[in-house]
């Protein structure tokens, strides 16, 4: 074992130090925010509130939980992170896979209309007026069908679809399988890493986003949480965002505030993502490089 000198030493310490801050600097935020969700909302507008509640109570979590309107956008988010994370993956990784056969007479064709799409869009407007004329207007489906397939996620899936072995193929076709066979009982089952890295991309994005939203839907009732979180933190008074919620809110004890709810309704929108990511971290390294060690 080879003994480190005092240079080295003195690197890992500098080192350590900043990877310290750095990860201290990422942490903090979200622990404040935390702590202000678990404070009485009026203590929390006196200042001073750094790593620990002074006046701890539950009663923000209440409020929010109260709120019929919360439960419903949470419901919407969920169906449209479940529902448009399978169907991007499978569209996407169906097209990849189609692209990555040699065969394909016109691959090159479609890959450069593809790779166009990437960096030339028709803008809002054209987008607007498409949607329009299809009927999407105040329909979930709108939150789903623009962002189904994924150019990018395409061209990981047709890198790492290009370096399986052939004989798999072959082997496949000699046992009577179709290429529709061959995706979903061999490729599928051996790109384990590759599908659940691009579904967590694919579900964080589709948890964000509210842009679309925003734009085709009218009906509170079809609002995604993030727009409920968005709405809330608009709003300029207590009173205000009552009126955006819903009827069931318990207003007796009033000892919250807009602040402390809008922290509060940040941790309970946050916190199903920051469940879900450890149980596929693993896959993240494995299934990116994969996808990007061949072209």
């Amino acid at each position: 074992m080879v003994k480190k000198g005092g240079a080295d030493k003195l690197f890992d310490l500098v080192l350590y130090t900043l990877l310290a801050i750095l990860a201290f600097t990422a942490i903090y935020p979200f622990w404040n925010t935390l702590v202000m969700s678990l404070n009485e909302g009026k203590d929390t507008s006196m200042g001073g509130l750094s790593f620990w509640p002074r006046a701890f109570t539950f009663t923000n979590y209440e409020v929010i939980f109260s709120d019929e309107r919360f439960f419903r956008a949470m419901g919407i988010t969920i169906a449209r992170t479940v529902s448009g994370t399978f169907l991007s993956v499978l569209v996407t990784a169906l097209m990849a896979f189609a692209l990555a056969k040699k065969e394909l007479k016109g691959k090159r064709f479609f890959m450069i209309i593809g790779i166009i799409t990437m960096y030339f869009q028709g803008g809002l407007i054209p987008s607007y007026l498409w949607l329009r004329e299809l009927g999407l207007f105040d329909n979930f489906w709108v939150l789903i069908i623009p962002g189904m397939l994924s150019i990018w996620n395409m061209i990981v899936f047709r890198t790492f679809f290009q370096g399986l072995p052939e004989e798999l193929e072959e082997s496949a076709k000699l046992d009577g399988c179709n290429y529709y066979s061959l995706f979903f009982r061999i490729v599928l089952p051996v790109s384990g890493p590759v599908f659940a890295t691009l579904s967590l991309f694919t579900a964080v994005g589709l948890w964000n986003e509210w842009f679309n939203a925003g734009i085709y839907i009218n009906n509170p009732d079809l609002l995604p949480v993030q727009n409920y979180l968005m709405n809330m933190i608009n709003s300029s008074s207590t009173a205000e965002m009552l009126s955006q919620m819903g009827s069931g809110v318990n207003v007796v004890t009033q000892t919250f505030t807009p602040k402390s709810l809008q922290m509060t309704a940040v941790m309970v929108v946050t916190l199903p993502i920051i469940v879900v990511y450890p149980f596929l971290q693993k896959y993240f390294v494995k299934g990116v490089m994969i996808g990007s060690l061949k072209e």
